[in-house]
């Protein structure tokens, strides 16, 4: 018996003998070449959101990136340069067109030294805000040697994966930020016979990740299993920015300066030229090595830079100046409810000097805000007739020495 004819593609107009395949519907049919058509455009449409950078008109140049970190960060020039410059050189890399007799550009991974409080992650957050790639923030201190109560090294990529709804060619050109990279460092010189799984044997698994390996990702985290299925990831297209306090560093600085500046001095400096209250901006790859970063690590993290101490006009400027000003959060929910909230500027210098005394830097601005405004916010929304709220200081005073005072008798 003939085989019944369908007719032809209602898309294309292909008469079924041209066809491998005429899928029937209710009222038209498909050919497998327009299945086919149809598929690359879904995957096209899907995998838009994670463009890699590339050319002179999707790709950001360093002082356009600085300007974008500017209305979020407040000072850190130095750092911002940097970041900056680091970023744009990693995307032009990454750009490239593949050529055997061209020259390889080798990634440069970043580390930023700073204290707590002045807006390491931060830059990393802004600059994810920025980039159309993949972002992941990792905590280096859940990280344990492989074998040991805690997470692997590769649950590092775990993340990435997830941030690209599990693309793993737009991971692959992802950027990384592992916070809290001095938690990681050796904790002792001397020999042991116990094992350093949190500290040196991290260091050592990281290795092959910042220099670029592909690596068995489990998918959705965890301990790797023989029955598990794996996701291989390619890491040598991975931007990696670590960050740390590294609490003490600045003695190690203060060390090497003092023997630098006696007698004929190599660096040039003098006891007069030597700013001793900001000793990070002297930081040099053989400090974090005597901190207690291996050398291998030292040199797979090759862009070194560090963020200022906050002072008091920095954190005065903190408060106000940028697009998300905690003021302007604060008036936001204020304004949620009708309610007008400002800040006098003696009240401003009242939070500043708070938080330079309990040595908070800018993260503890917004805790003494909190402190101050808790009573407000939770009598005002219940009341009808108020309307504004104006902040003195004799009122934050009045209520940051009240919290104050409930914390402490809770404590005791």
């Amino acid at each position: 018996m003939a085989k019944k004819d369908k007719g032809h593609c209602s898309f294309c107009g292909r008469p079924e003998i041209e066809t491998s395949i005429l899928v029937s519907g209710i009222d038209s049919q498909i050919c497998n070449f327009c299945i086919e058509q149809a598929n690359l455009i879904l995957k096209e449409e899907t995998s838009e959101s994670y463009d890699v950078p590339s050319g002179k008109t999707t790709l950001l140049k360093p002082v356009e990136i600085k300007a974008f970190l500017d209305k979020y960060v407040i000072g850190q020039e130095d750092a911002k340069k940097v970041l900056s410059v680091a970023v744009y050189n990693h995307y032009k890399r990454i750009a490239q067109e593949s050529d055997e007799n061209d020259v390889e550009i080798e990634k440069s991974n970043i580390i930023l030294v700073g204290e707590t409080g002045t807006g390491k992650t931060l830059l990393a957050k802004t600059i994810s805000r920025m980039l159309h790639v993949p972002f992941a923030i990792a905590d280096a201190t859940v990280l344990t040697e492989a074998g040991y109560v805690g997470e692997d090294v590769e649950s590092i990529l775990t993340r990435l994966l997830q941030a690209a709804d599990y693309n793993v060619a737009a991971a692959e050109k992802g950027i990384i930020f592992i916070d809290e990279v001095d938690k990681i460092a050796r904790k002792s010189d001397n020999p042991s016979i116990t094992r350093d799984v949190s500290g040196e044997g991290v260091q050592q698994a990281l290795l092959k990740l910042l220099e670029g390996t592909s690596v068995n990702v489990p998918p959705q985290g965890g301990r790797k299993h023989p029955e598990q299925k794996m996701i291989s990831v390619n890491t040598k297209n991975i931007l990696f920015v670590a960050g740390g306090a590294f609490h003490g560093i600045d003695r190690i600085i203060a060390s090497r300066l003092r023997t630098n500046v006696v007698g004929y001095s190599f660096s040039g400096l003098n006891d007069e030229s030597i700013d001793r209250k900001n000793l990070l901006q002297y930081i040099a790859p053989s400090d974090l090595k005597n901190f207690g970063l291996i050398p291998e690590i030292v040199g797979r993290l090759p862009v070194l830079t560090y963020l200022d101490p906050l002072d008091k006009d920095a954190l005065r400027r903190i408060l106000t100046e940028p697009k998300n000003a905690l003021t302007k959060q604060f008036e936001k929910l204020f304004g949620m409810d009708d309610i007008e909230l400002t800040f006098e500027p003696e009240a401003l210098e009242f939070i500043v000097d708070k938080s330079i005394e309990f040595k908070l830097g800018a993260r503890g601005l917004r805790s003494i805000i909190e402190a101050i405004l808790v009573d407000a916010m939770f009598e005002l929304p219940s009341k009808k007739r108020t309307s504004k709220l104006n902040i003195t200081k004799e009122y934050a005073s009045e209520k940051f020495g009240k919290a104050s005072l409930a914390k402490l008798r809770a404590a005791v």
